[in-house]
């Protein structure tokens, strides 16, 4: 009874790793997020398995159904369309049962876009902020950009490719203009980018339609205001 946390690639292919190819060729079954993306990984690397899928319309009906399979004895994996599992990816109530039933979970780690783009943010990584996909509303967009700009570690910030244009235009309203970005967009694909400087200058790169591909941008930490030094002056005399 062991359920397998796999990550696979962002976008480069070669960037599976041995042990991820291993565990999916082994288990009894695999579980994926979307049937299109999964059978694609899988002819890619020559896998003829029962594939079932987990996503966010079936997902608490099925982890049920997959939980008694795995309580026969069985080994499965999942993995998302991209990249590690589980962040704004569905799977996590599957964890969760899987702990509350005596399930063994094991991570097999490996690409990941977050950790990716932080890398190449040009910022301290002691700690950061995952704050993930924001409201669709631009209002309430607005408003989470307000109170993130005052954190003081660095900030992620996902969406969809779709709505990068809007997230812009929210973040130049919000932000003051002297506040660093990374922006990175279509990290270990051919088409890869990684854009840093102000909303400003971030805004002037990406030219007048900014392109629709997946992206992770990252708030660069508030930087403190200095304290005034009081300076003794002497008098003279």
């Amino acid at each position: 009874m062991t359920l397998y946390i796999v990550a696979i690639p962002i976008g480069h292919p070669d960037d599976i790793t041995l042990r991820a190819i291993k565990t999916l060729k082994n288990v009894d079954f695999l579980i994926c997020e979307e049937f299109k993306n999964g059978r694609k990984l899988l002819k890619q690397l020559n896998i003829d398995k029962e594939l079932l899928n987990l996503n966010e319309h079936n997902e608490e009906a099925d982890t049920e159904e997959i939980l008694q399979e795995l309580l026969k004895g069985k080994k499965a994996a999942l993995f998302s369309d991209c990249g590690t599992p589980l962040f704004a990816d569905p799977g996590s109530l599957l964890v969760k049962r899987c702990h509350e039933t005596g399930i063994k979970v094991i991570p097999i780690p490996g690409a990941s876009s977050l950790m990716a783009a932080l890398v190449v943010a040009g910022v301290q990584l002691n700690q950061f902020y995952y704050a993930g996909f924001l409201s669709r509303n631009s209002t309430d967009r607005r408003n989470e950009i307000r109170r993130l700009q005052t954190f003081s570690c660095p900030v992620v910030i996902y969406d969809a490719p779709y709505r990068l244009n809007a997230l812009i235009t929210d973040l130049k309203a919000e932000l003051s203009s002297l506040r660093q970005l990374t922006l990175s967009l279509s990290l270990t694909k051919p088409d890869e980018k990684v854009l840093f400087g102000t909303i400003g200058e971030l805004i002037k790169m990406l030219g007048p339609k900014p392109p629709k591909k997946e992206f992770v941008l990252i708030l660069h930490p508030q930087i403190p205001k200095k304290s005034k030094k009081h300076v003794k002056t002497r008098k003279r005399r």
